[in-house]
């Protein structure tokens, strides 16, 4: 009788846990606005540093520039602290205070380009030639904050 008892209370207290297996959006989380614009590159063994200098002179020169105008919110450059482990050991984040902030701008555009100028330009098509001599990418994402209530 008491294992009938307790096999019966497991039964029901499965049933409790199964019927909260799924969240709901906006009933059980909320959807952040802000997006993250996330590489992750593997940078070769000891080219951490040569990888960084040519990203300080390219896309951290139009990062800067980028936050500047008000297109983008912030940027991040993450080093792994065990640089030979696992798929990736640099990160490299862009962030936008909204999915419309991603959208593609002519207007953006030509506004970036004239403040970048032409030296800019040519500089960083030389140094991103040079990137798969010390990194390869592994992956890119569009990360969204999830908020659980």
């Amino acid at each position: 009788m008491k294992s009938r008892v307790i096999g019966l209370l497991c039964l029901v207290l499965s049933c409790t846990v199964m019927a909260k297996d799924r969240l709901k959006v906006y009933e059980d989380y909320d959807l952040g606005t802000e997006i993250i614009a996330m590489t992750t590159v593997k940078v070769d063994p000891n080219m951490g540093d040569v990888y960084l200098a040519g990203l300080k002179e390219s896309w951290v020169k139009a990062v800067k520039i980028q936050k500047e105008m008000g297109y983008i919110k912030d940027w991040k450059i993450y080093g792994s602290d065990l640089p030979v482990s696992g798929d990736f050991n640099m990160v490299l984040m862009v962030f936008f205070d909204n999915a419309a902030d991603m959208e593609p701008s002519k207007e953006k555009y030509t506004e970036f380009m004239k403040k970048w100028g032409e030296e800019n330009e040519k500089m960083s098509n030389k140094i991103s030639a040079t990137y798969p001599e010390v990194r390869s990418l592994t992956g890119e994402y569009r990360l969204r904050e999830v908020k659980m209530k």
